[in-house]
């Protein structure tokens, strides 16, 4: 006799996640604040959605709706452009330079 598949309540994908981070997202804070484009001569402001290294946060670190982490990313790079933001934090490498272990010249 072969065995009953799928005994008892079935598990919906929704209710699979748990554990941490498993809430609700936080609103995006461009929705929230209700601006319409982000202006990419605030520097303060984008800075918030950049890393150590320089990098734009994703979406799911940020909390934006993709609408203004579009946006976001889009000011950031204008920013860069005209020198307000930098390409790469300052920071200083205690490691050196990566790859095979030799020197350039």
């Amino acid at each position: 006799m072969a065995k009953a598949r799928g005994r008892g309540k079935p598990v919906r994908r929704r209710d699979k996640r748990g554990g941490p981070g498993g809430g609700r997202r936080k609103p995006c804070q461009h929705c929230r604040d209700k601006v319409d484009q982000v202006d990419y001569k605030d520097v303060a402001s984008l800075r918030k959605f950049i890393s150590e290294k320089g990098k734009i946060r994703s979406r799911r670190i940020t909390g934006s709706c993709r609408r203004h982490q579009v946006q976001i990313a889009r000011a950031v790079k204008r920013a860069r452009e005209l020198a307000l933001l930098p390409y790469v934090n300052e920071g200083g490498r205690e490691d050196g330079p990566r790859g095979r272990g030799r020197d350039r010249d």
